[in-house]
Parts: C-alpha cells; sequence; structure tokens
C-alpha cells in the first residue's frame, strides 16, 4: 500500500481541513504587531469587524491542500477538505449576514 493509498480517507481530509486554518490563525495571531494576550486579540479583530476576513484569509489554504490531493488522485480526502471548506464558507456567511 502506496502513502497516498494509505491517507486516502475522509477522515484525513476533514482534520486537515480543520486544523490548517487554525494553524494559519495562530501564526497570523504571532506575526501581529498587537498585544500578547489571545482575547485581546480577538476583542481587536471583532471591534474592527474583520473577523469574516480573518476567517477567510485562514480558510483559503485549504484550496492547497485540495489542489494538493486532488493532484496525488486522493479523491476521499479531497471529498473531506471540499467538504470543510465548504462548512467555513456557511460560517463565514451566517457570521457576515447575521451580525
Amino acid at each position: 500500500m502506496t502513502l497516498p493509498e494509505k491517507y486516502d480517507k475522509l477522515a484525513t481530509g476533514i482534520i486537515s481541513g480543520f486544523l490548517l486554518p487554525f494553524m494559519i490563525a495562530i501564526l497570523i495571531f504571532l506575526f501581529s504587531k498587537s498585544d500578547p494576550s489571545l482575547k485581546s486579540w480577538l476583542a481587536k479583530i471583532s471591534e474592527a469587524n474583520i473577523i469574516t476576513h480573518i476567517i477567510t484569509l485562514c480558510v483559503f489554504p485549504n484550496v492547497a491542500i485540495f489542489m494538493l490531493f486532488n493532484h496525488f488522485d486522493m479523491l476521499r480526502a479531497s471529498r473531506g477538505v471540499l467538504g470543510v471548506t465548504i462548512f467555513w464558507a456557511v460560517v463565514v456567511f451566517g457570521i457576515y449576514f447575521f451580525k
């Protein structure tokens, strides 16, 4: 069994689709020039009304994972990433239209 065959699972796509945006959010927090407190940073982006922008920026790298899985013909994992990305899109639209 090759490596792509081993990880071609829906769970692989779902886990990577959820973890990568959180890792990107942590990197954005670490490289932002604000207070070292996560609570104050979240309050600051909430006050600036850029929560949807931050979420979109964090979810955008899912496209790269999706393309990588597609390149290696890992279609089940691609389906998981696509599902999670659609979930994040629904969250962004919900926040944007119902705030």
